[in-house]
Protein backbone atom coordinates (compact mmCIF):
# COMPACT_ATOMS: atom_id res chain seq x y z
CA UNK A 1 0.00 0.00 0.00
CA UNK A 2 1.78 3.55 -0.97
CA UNK A 3 2.31 6.07 1.99
CA UNK A 4 -0.34 8.90 1.50
CA UNK A 5 3.01 11.30 2.91
CA UNK A 6 4.97 10.59 -0.28
CA UNK A 7 2.66 12.24 -2.81
CA UNK A 8 3.51 14.46 -5.19
CA UNK A 9 3.58 18.15 -5.68
CA UNK A 10 -0.47 18.99 -4.91
CA UNK A 11 -1.53 22.14 -7.51
CA UNK A 12 -0.24 25.54 -5.61
CA UNK A 13 -2.35 27.70 -4.25
CA UNK A 14 -2.28 31.70 -4.38
CA UNK A 15 -0.89 33.13 -1.36
CA UNK A 16 1.89 33.85 1.08
CA UNK A 17 5.12 33.42 -0.39
CA UNK A 18 4.83 34.36 -4.56
CA UNK A 19 6.61 32.28 -6.74
CA UNK A 20 8.97 35.08 -7.52
CA UNK A 21 10.59 33.40 -4.54
CA UNK A 22 12.26 30.93 -7.30
CA UNK A 23 14.85 33.74 -8.09
CA UNK A 24 16.52 33.53 -5.19
CA UNK A 25 16.01 30.43 -3.85
CA UNK A 26 19.96 28.96 -4.86
CA UNK A 27 21.03 31.97 -2.56
CA UNK A 28 18.17 32.62 0.19
CA UNK A 29 20.39 30.63 2.71
CA UNK A 30 23.58 32.22 1.78
CA UNK A 31 22.08 35.87 1.98
CA UNK A 32 20.46 35.14 5.30
CA UNK A 33 23.12 34.12 6.85
CA UNK A 34 25.29 37.21 5.60
CA UNK A 35 23.19 39.65 6.89
CA UNK A 36 21.98 37.92 10.09
CA UNK A 37 24.75 35.33 11.11
CA UNK A 38 23.13 32.61 13.28
CA UNK A 39 20.18 34.79 14.38
CA UNK A 40 17.46 33.08 12.31
CA UNK A 41 18.59 29.66 13.05
CA UNK A 42 18.51 30.15 16.64
CA UNK A 43 15.45 31.71 16.79
CA UNK A 44 13.89 28.84 14.63
CA UNK A 45 15.64 26.52 16.82
CA UNK A 46 14.08 28.48 20.37
CA UNK A 47 10.57 28.26 19.34
CA UNK A 48 10.78 24.75 18.41
CA UNK A 49 10.83 23.57 22.04
CA UNK A 50 6.87 24.32 21.44
CA UNK A 51 6.74 20.97 19.41
CA UNK A 52 4.92 18.48 20.93
CA UNK A 53 5.68 15.28 22.19
CA UNK A 54 5.81 12.52 20.92
CA UNK A 55 4.82 11.98 16.86
CA UNK A 56 3.10 15.18 16.38
CA UNK A 57 1.11 15.87 13.48
CA UNK A 58 3.15 19.06 12.02
CA UNK A 59 2.12 21.68 9.35
CA UNK A 60 5.18 23.58 7.83
CA UNK A 61 4.58 26.92 6.40
CA UNK A 62 6.88 28.24 3.93
CA UNK A 63 9.64 26.01 4.88
CA UNK A 64 11.91 27.60 1.90
CA UNK A 65 15.17 25.52 1.04
CA UNK A 66 14.00 23.01 4.19
CA UNK A 67 16.72 23.15 6.97
CA UNK A 68 13.41 24.18 9.38
CA UNK A 69 12.04 20.18 8.04
CA UNK A 70 15.08 18.52 9.35
CA UNK A 71 15.56 20.67 12.68
CA UNK A 72 11.88 19.65 13.18
CA UNK A 73 12.72 15.92 12.71
CA UNK A 74 15.68 15.93 14.57
CA UNK A 75 13.67 17.22 17.51
CA UNK A 76 10.99 14.74 17.01
CA UNK A 77 12.05 11.56 14.50
CA UNK A 78 8.86 10.08 14.28
CA UNK A 79 6.59 13.32 13.58
CA UNK A 80 5.00 13.69 10.50
CA UNK A 81 5.16 16.32 8.34
CA UNK A 82 2.79 18.53 5.41
CA UNK A 83 5.26 20.97 4.21
CA UNK A 84 3.37 23.81 2.05
CA UNK A 85 5.98 25.60 -0.11
CA UNK A 86 4.71 28.21 -2.65
CA UNK A 87 8.22 28.59 -4.55
CA UNK A 88 8.74 25.65 -6.12
CA UNK A 89 12.44 25.65 -6.33
CA UNK A 90 12.23 26.16 -2.77
CA UNK A 91 10.42 23.26 -2.42
CA UNK A 92 12.87 21.06 -5.03
CA UNK A 93 15.70 21.98 -2.75
CA UNK A 94 13.84 20.80 0.53
CA UNK A 95 13.02 17.90 -1.26
CA UNK A 96 16.61 17.12 -2.15
CA UNK A 97 17.97 17.88 1.20
CA UNK A 98 15.50 15.38 3.19
CA UNK A 99 16.85 12.83 0.86
CA UNK A 100 19.89 13.67 1.36
CA UNK A 101 20.69 14.50 4.89
CA UNK A 102 17.68 12.10 6.22
CA UNK A 103 16.38 9.82 3.57
CA UNK A 104 14.89 7.44 6.24
CA UNK A 105 12.36 9.93 6.53
CA UNK A 106 10.78 10.77 3.15
CA UNK A 107 7.32 8.85 3.96
CA UNK A 108 6.93 10.85 7.03
CA UNK A 109 6.82 14.10 4.66
CA UNK A 110 4.15 15.06 2.30
CA UNK A 111 5.86 17.96 0.35
CA UNK A 112 2.73 20.05 -1.32
CA UNK A 113 3.18 22.88 -3.52
CA UNK A 114 1.00 25.34 -2.48
CA UNK A 115 -0.09 28.35 0.79
CA UNK A 116 -2.35 27.89 3.64
CA UNK A 117 -4.88 28.30 0.77
CA UNK A 118 -4.12 24.87 -0.26
CA UNK A 119 -4.82 23.30 3.08
CA UNK A 120 -8.02 20.94 2.93
CA UNK A 121 -11.03 21.59 5.19
CA UNK A 122 -10.08 18.06 7.33
CA UNK A 123 -6.63 18.43 7.54
CA UNK A 124 -5.65 19.06 11.18
CA UNK A 125 -2.49 19.42 12.86
CA UNK A 126 -0.58 18.95 16.29
CA UNK A 127 1.34 22.30 15.33
CA UNK A 128 1.44 24.73 13.13
CA UNK A 129 5.04 26.26 12.00
CA UNK A 130 5.55 29.61 10.35
CA UNK A 131 9.15 31.02 10.28
CA UNK A 132 9.81 34.07 8.45
CA UNK A 133 6.96 33.57 6.16
CA UNK A 134 4.02 35.62 7.66
CA UNK A 135 5.74 39.09 7.24
CA UNK A 136 5.47 38.30 3.61
CA UNK A 137 1.39 38.57 3.50
CA UNK A 138 0.26 42.02 2.59
CA UNK A 139 -1.84 43.47 5.42
CA UNK A 140 -5.06 43.03 3.60
CA UNK A 141 -4.31 39.40 3.57
CA UNK A 142 -3.67 38.79 7.09
CA UNK A 143 -6.86 37.82 8.65
CA UNK A 144 -7.49 35.36 6.01
CA UNK A 145 -4.90 33.60 6.27
CA UNK A 146 -4.25 32.92 10.16
CA UNK A 147 -8.20 32.30 10.11
CA UNK A 148 -7.39 29.40 7.63
CA UNK A 149 -4.15 28.08 9.10
CA UNK A 150 -5.72 28.41 12.76
CA UNK A 151 -9.30 26.46 11.46
CA UNK A 152 -6.64 23.67 11.11
CA UNK A 153 -5.13 23.31 14.59
CA UNK A 154 -6.34 20.52 16.37
CA UNK A 155 -7.80 21.51 20.05
CA UNK A 156 -4.48 22.30 22.52
CA UNK A 157 -2.33 22.40 19.21
CA UNK A 158 0.71 24.91 19.63
CA UNK A 159 1.32 27.71 17.07
CA UNK A 160 5.29 28.36 16.89
CA UNK A 161 6.54 31.62 15.41
CA UNK A 162 9.93 33.23 14.59
CA UNK A 163 10.01 35.86 12.82
CA UNK A 164 11.11 40.19 12.76
CA UNK A 165 9.62 42.38 15.32
CA UNK A 166 8.19 45.69 14.13
CA UNK A 167 10.05 48.90 14.12
CA UNK A 168 9.03 52.41 14.63
CA UNK A 169 12.46 54.25 14.51
CA UNK A 170 15.98 53.56 14.10
CA UNK A 171 18.33 50.58 12.43
CA UNK A 172 15.74 47.86 13.25
CA UNK A 173 12.92 50.35 11.37
CA UNK A 174 15.79 51.13 8.29
CA UNK A 175 16.48 47.24 7.96
CA UNK A 176 13.12 46.28 7.43
CA UNK A 177 11.86 48.47 5.59
CA UNK A 178 16.00 47.23 3.48
CA UNK A 179 14.78 44.13 3.33
CA UNK A 180 11.24 44.93 1.61
CA UNK A 181 12.39 47.08 -0.85
CA UNK A 182 15.02 44.48 -1.97
CA UNK A 183 12.50 41.48 -1.98
CA UNK A 184 9.62 43.80 -3.95
CA UNK A 185 12.15 44.51 -6.65
CA UNK A 186 13.88 41.32 -6.83
CA UNK A 187 10.64 38.34 -6.32
CA UNK A 188 7.44 40.81 -6.06
CA UNK A 189 6.25 40.65 -3.26
CA UNK A 190 3.31 42.58 -2.24
CA UNK A 191 3.67 43.33 1.56
CA UNK A 192 5.31 46.62 1.92
CA UNK A 193 5.06 46.63 5.80
CA UNK A 194 5.34 43.87 8.86
CA UNK A 195 2.05 43.22 10.15
CA UNK A 196 1.78 43.23 14.13
CA UNK A 197 1.37 39.15 15.07
CA UNK A 198 0.96 39.02 18.22
CA UNK A 199 -2.06 40.86 18.33
CA UNK A 200 -3.32 39.31 15.32
CA UNK A 201 -2.60 35.80 17.07
CA UNK A 202 -3.96 36.75 20.25
CA UNK A 203 -7.43 37.75 18.25
CA UNK A 204 -7.93 34.13 17.38
CA UNK A 205 -7.86 32.80 20.62
CA UNK A 206 -3.69 32.06 21.25
CA UNK A 207 -1.54 33.49 24.19
CA UNK A 208 2.48 33.30 24.01
CA UNK A 209 3.31 30.82 26.29
CA UNK A 210 7.17 32.31 25.95
CA UNK A 211 9.38 34.31 24.12
CA UNK A 212 12.93 35.04 23.09
CA UNK A 213 14.35 37.77 21.39
CA UNK A 214 17.71 37.72 18.53
CA UNK A 215 19.81 39.81 16.77
CA UNK A 216 19.54 42.88 19.24
CA UNK A 217 15.99 42.59 19.52
CA UNK A 218 14.95 42.92 15.36
CA UNK A 219 13.84 38.68 15.71
CA UNK A 220 11.67 37.08 18.14
CA UNK A 221 10.39 33.04 18.55
CA UNK A 222 7.19 33.23 20.07
CA UNK A 223 5.32 29.73 21.10
CA UNK A 224 1.73 30.23 20.97
CA UNK A 225 -1.29 27.84 22.47
CA UNK A 226 -4.81 27.86 23.57
CA UNK A 227 -3.79 25.67 26.52
CA UNK A 228 -0.87 27.52 27.88
CA UNK A 229 2.33 25.38 29.38
CA UNK A 230 5.29 27.08 29.64
CA UNK A 231 8.95 25.47 27.81
CA UNK A 232 11.76 26.74 28.10
CA UNK A 233 12.42 28.91 25.44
Amino acid sequence: MSNPLAAPFSPVAAGTRPTGFDRVAWCYDVLAGLVFGPAQRRAQQAALVGLPAGAPHVLILGGGTGWVLLEVLRCRPQATVLYLEASPKMLARARTRLARVCPAATTQVEFRHGTQAALTPTEQFDSVVTFFVLDCLALPELAGALAQLRKAQRPGATWLLADFRPARRGWRRALLTLMYTFFRLTTGLRATELPALRPALASLGLQAVDHGTFFGGAIEAVVFSENPTKPSL
